[in-house]
């Protein structure tokens, strides 16, 4: 018996101190969100080296809601030497340039993969600090040009060194499930105008019964005594927070969640001023329900938005 506690006091001496990287991937239509938590430690992870990948055909056209504690990447920084101290003369971005660094290096946005590289750099040092990142968060988002059968990957990029602990001592292994987009957003497939669907971010309440006809949310305001509308200030809220909000390049181009107030499906505007998804062709179409009740205080509104096959 103290031969036996002997060998497994020296296993456990021989053996690396574990430690786990738990990250998670969540979409809202085809913005993904990627998050990350470190298991069973109170150290921080100090830099992530990380190669996503998209299939079937699907490309990754913006990285976006970046992680402020990981302001450094080192796989596009620009830093100018010839002064003393060196200045950063821009931070760059999370995706490392595949011009820059060709080896290892996925083909970046508009591509079906990047490379990620991020690093937090704080003062003072230490997992303790107030300014060091937290054990668990948002890591960034992505947006994909299409969702119907794609499925995502991530894996540690060993070109970068993968995901760092603060202490170095630790190799942490890397949880990292395959994320393949729910049926539920795939609730759109056959319509004629699919594509302008995948063009506003695949948001799923296009499909509720009376998106069409203003209704933003799918959801009733009002009361059994006053009686019920399906389109009143929630749904207006919506449209205001996506007004004439122009797409790439001329701006940052709405949400899924802001793309349910894009009531006719349709763009205006032109390729000189902007596209715009929300603009005054939708607010005609809520202003056509405002607060029309339902039955029996009122006529109510048509359910009959196509394809009418999702509720919130």
């Amino acid at each position: 018996m103290k031969k036996l506690g002997l060998v497994v006091a020296v296993l456990m001496l021989a053996s690396p101190v574990w430690a786990r990287v738990d990250i998670k991937c969540a979409n809202d239509g085809n913005l993904v969100t990627v998050s990350y938590a470190v298991v069973g430690e109170p150290n921080r992870v100090s830099g992530f080296g990380l190669n996503i990948t998209v299939d079937n055909g699907a490309k990754i056209k913006s990285i976006s809601d970046i992680n402020p504690k990981y302001w450094v990447y080192p796989g596009s920084i620009a830093i100018d030497t010839t002064v003393t101290p060196p200045v950063i003369t821009d931070n760059g971005s999370p995706v490392r340039d595949p011009v820059k660094y060709p080896g290892g290096t996925l083909g970046g946005l508009d591509t079906n993969g990047v490379s990620i590289e991020m690093g937090a750099l704080y003062d003072p040092p230490g997992d303790n600090s107030p300014n060091a990142p937290p054990t668990s968060g948002v890591l960034l988002k992505f947006r994909v040009d299409k969702t119907a059968n794609v499925c995502v990957t991530i894996t540690e990029d060993p070109t970068s060194g993968g995901v760092v602990l603060t202490n170095p001592t630790l190799n942490p292994d890397v949880n990292a499930p395959k994320f393949c987009f729910p049926s539920a957003v795939l609730c759109y497939t056959g319509m004629a105008d699919y594509a302008q669907w995948e063009a506003a971010g695949s948001p799923v309440c296009w499909c509720y019964p009376r998106q069409c006809h203003g209704d933003a949310d799918g959801l009733k305001q009002g009361s059994a005594a006053l009686g019920y509308m399906y389109v009143a200030s929630n749904d207006l809220n919506v449209l205001i927070s996506a007004w004439q909000i122009k797409d790439p390049p001329k701006g940052p181009g709405i949400t899924p969640a802001q793309a349910c107030a894009d009531f006719d499906h349709l763009k205006q505007g032109s390729a000189a001023l902007g596209y715009m998804r929300v603009a005054s062709n939708d607010l005609n179409r809520l202003i056509a329900y405002w607060q029309v009740k339902e039955p029996p205080k009122g006529a109510g509104v048509p359910a009959n938005c196509p394809p009418g096959n999702r509720n919130p």
